[in-house]
Formats: structure tokens, sequence, C-alpha cells
């Protein structure tokens, strides 16, 4: 399938994850069809438990479904081997966590740039856009401090930023504000939303910050494995 035919950035057909209990089967997720256009940004909410990340993971090809399909730029993760999912997934997708995952021996710099080596940029080249996007986060004064030297916060807009340094089609947010306190948490959000904003980068975005879910375009609920539109 290609764009052409697919005009969302991503979508997913009667996705279904199961896991094998010890005395029936736990349904994660029951005939999930979901579709993300091009700048659209979508909040996942739910109750602890609920398979919110299990979703995510499956969405970005981290985890195989027990049936159904997810297309991301019109390519389907089923026919793709495991490298060129890996490729697949820098040229289109950025993900950001709880936990902001930078390599603590790097630099912000080098941790943002990382992605673009990766792809095979050239380290000055990589380095130029790390920075750009650095600046843009407001931490263009941290560019050579490793993590352990950073703020929770700045941690986390380091994370965005690396997420956002590849131009991806698509970014994959897993409680991304859970560790920060309530003014950080904000501040990073709205960083966060501007930056995807003016990229026209689509997002996915699981919370359980109800306020936050509904500043985006859509919020979607998963509870027994079905997902269906929230209102608050």
């Amino acid at each position: 399938m290609n764009d052409v035919l697919n005009p969302f950035v991503l979508s997913c057909r009667r996705l279904s994850k199961v896991y094998a209990g010890s005395s029936e089967d736990v349904w994660v997720l029951r005939d999930v069809s979901f579709d993300l256009g091009a700048g659209e940004s979508v909040a996942i909410v739910g109750a602890s438990g609920s398979g919110k990340s299990t979703f995510l993971h499956l969405l970005g090809g981290l985890d195989q479904p027990t049936s159904g399909d997810v297309l991301i730029a019109g390519r389907s993760w089923q026919t793709m081997s495991e490298n060129e999912r890996g490729l697949w997934r820098n040229r289109h997708m950025g993900f950001v966590y709880q936990h902001h995952h930078l390599l603590p021996e790097f630099t912000a710099l080098e941790n943002v740039a990382m992605p673009l080596l990766v792809r095979g940029l050239p380290r000055q080249e990589a380095e130029v856009e790390a920075r750009e996007w650095l600046e843009r986060v407001g931490l263009g004064h941290r560019l050579l401090h490793t993590p352990s030297a950073l703020s929770g916060g700045e941690r986390q807009r380091t994370s965005v930023a690396r997420a956002l340094v590849t131009r991806p089609a698509c970014i994959l947010a897993d409680e991304p504000t859970g560790n920060l306190d309530r003014q950080t948490a904000g501040q990073v959000f709205a960083i966060f939303r501007e930056l995807s904003v003016q990229s026209g980068v689509a997002f996915v975005l699981v919370s359980h910050d109800p306020d936050l879910a509904a500043q985006l375009d859509r919020t979607l609920r998963l509870q027994d494995g079905v997902l269906s539109s929230a209102s608050f």
C-alpha cells in the first residue's frame, strides 16, 4: 500500500492483542481501527493497566499484534524485516517516553544528534540540526551538559528535541510529562505542542492528565480493549 491509496500518516485496522492467561485469555486490544492525519494530535486515555502503552508499542512496530495491521506512512510493519523497521522508524517516527532514555555519557547536543548519525548524516550536519532543535526548546545554553547536569524538565525537553530532530511524520509519546511537577509538565507540554504544530508533525499522546488531553485535537479512551471517543 502506498501514500496515494492511504492518505493517513498512521493507520491500524482491526488490531488485536491477546495474552494467554492461566485460566483465560487476556484481551488488551479488540479489533481496534484508528487513523491519524498529517499534523493531527490525539490523546489516548484510560485506566492504569488498560493497555495504552501496549497500543503505542504496536503502533510503533515495537511489538507484534495477535491480529490486524498497522501502517506508518503507507507501509505495513508486517511487510518489513526487523532492519527495515528500524530504518522506517528512524525516517518517519519519533518517540518520547515518561523516562527520557538519554544516553548518560553523552551531552545534550550529542543525544539529540544521535538519530541523525544513525541515519548516516555527517556529524557536523547532525550537530547543526541538533543545536537548532535544542535552541527551539530553550536549551541553547545547555548544549554541552550531560543528562546528570540537567534538571528533570531539561532532560525531557532534550528528549522532545531528539524526537523532532529527524522531522518525523508522527511522534508517539507515552506519558511524556508523567515524572514532572505540574508546572514543569505544563511548560514541557506547551513546547512539545507548539513545535509539533509548527513542524506539521502528527502525534499520539498517552496521558493520565485530562487537562493535557483536552488540549489535543481528539481524545480517545481505551477501556476493556476497545478504543472509543472520550469526553471530560
